[in-house]
């Protein structure tokens, strides 16, 4: 199988690396020609445009777009549609919205994947969480390279319909919020309560066989290792919301009450003003699982 990568940034290039790993030939561009030199040091086959990235493909193109949500993907889209027709498959990797996944796959000519994407710079070594959208056929299709680029077959599933991929990305992101939220509050009151606490020490011990153990926990340990117990200099910021705004839209609209997704997408906006631990926490948190800057004060 040859698999065409279309932005080789982070998770773009993590996708390449791990389909080189398993066998599958990549051919990758990216508007950054040393993303490109750095993908064909690895092994891809380098392409130096959109339209040579399709020659390169051939007859039955199999294109990964790895761009920026919103209006990167449409111009990709755009420059792509003179090369592929119905026995083509466009996967969108990226935190699309899935209103825009559904309007993209009824213009596009390939059949077209909207895969929701989460595991962040980690997935580097582990694979991602995969949730994809779309046609059958072509999901199975590519049953090979969602096997390589997620944590194996059980880390990527079809959600259903285009649009479920990025709509389910779209919900998850929203838990998200309201994880990172419900520990920096907890981990604020341990900080701000009646004991001397090591909160590293809380971290590992929670995670060794407690009920609230995870991943996110795991990142606590970490921040609070290298940061320090009262996180040193890292700024009551956070960024990002897009995601979570989309979750407690969708929400209103279904009637279905999510009091603590809103708060925790509440308490984000309000950080771009107020100062609060719980917030650096989670500033320090979207490193560990992102690799995001991490925010500072002064």
């Amino acid at each position: 199988m040859e698999l065409g990568v279309l932005g080789l940034g982070r998770m773009g290039r993590i996708v390449v690396d791990r389909c080189l790993d398993a066998g599958i030939d990549v051919v990758a561009f990216d508007i950054d020609e040393d993303a490109v030199e750095s993908a064909a040091d690895a092994g891809a086959t380098p392409a130096h445009s959109i339209d040579e990235l399709a020659e390169t493909l051939g007859e039955e193109k199999r294109i990964w777009l790895m761009v920026p949500a919103a209006d990167p993907v449409d111009a990709a889209l755009d420059d792509l549609e003179p090369h592929l027709d119905s026995e083509d498959i466009v996967v969108d990797g990226g935190n699309s919205y899935f209103q825009d996944s559904i309007r993209r796959a009824e213009f596009c000519p390939a059949a077209y994947l909207d895969c929701g994407t989460s595991g962040g710079p980690a997935g580097a070594e582990l694979g991602f969480s995969l949730m994809v959208g779309g046609p059958e056929w072509a999901y199975d299709e590519l049953a090979p390279v969602f096997d390589a680029v997620a944590t194996g077959p059980s880390g990527h599933d079809r959600m259903g319909e285009t649009g479920s991929g990025h709509y389910v990305k779209m919900v998850h992101n929203g838990v998200e919020y309201a994880l990172m939220q419900a520990y920096g509050e907890g981990f604020e009151l341990l900080a701000n309560g009646r004991y001397d606490l090591d909160l590293e020490a809380v971290s590992r011990t929670w995670n060794n066989g407690a009920v609230i153990r995870s991943w996110l926990l795991e990142l606590c340990e970490e921040a609070f290792r290298e940061e320090g117990n009262d996180l040193g200099d890292v700024a009551d910021h956070v960024e990002g919301g897009s995601t979570g705004t989309w979750t407690v839209q969708e929400a209103l609209q279904q009637e279905v009450p999510v009091p603590l997704i809103y708060q925790a997408l509440a308490e984000r906006f309000d950080s771009r003003s107020d100062g609060r631990f719980a917030r650096r926490l989670a500033n320090r948190l979207r490193y560990g699982f992102g690799r995001h800057d991490v925010v500072r004060d002064e």
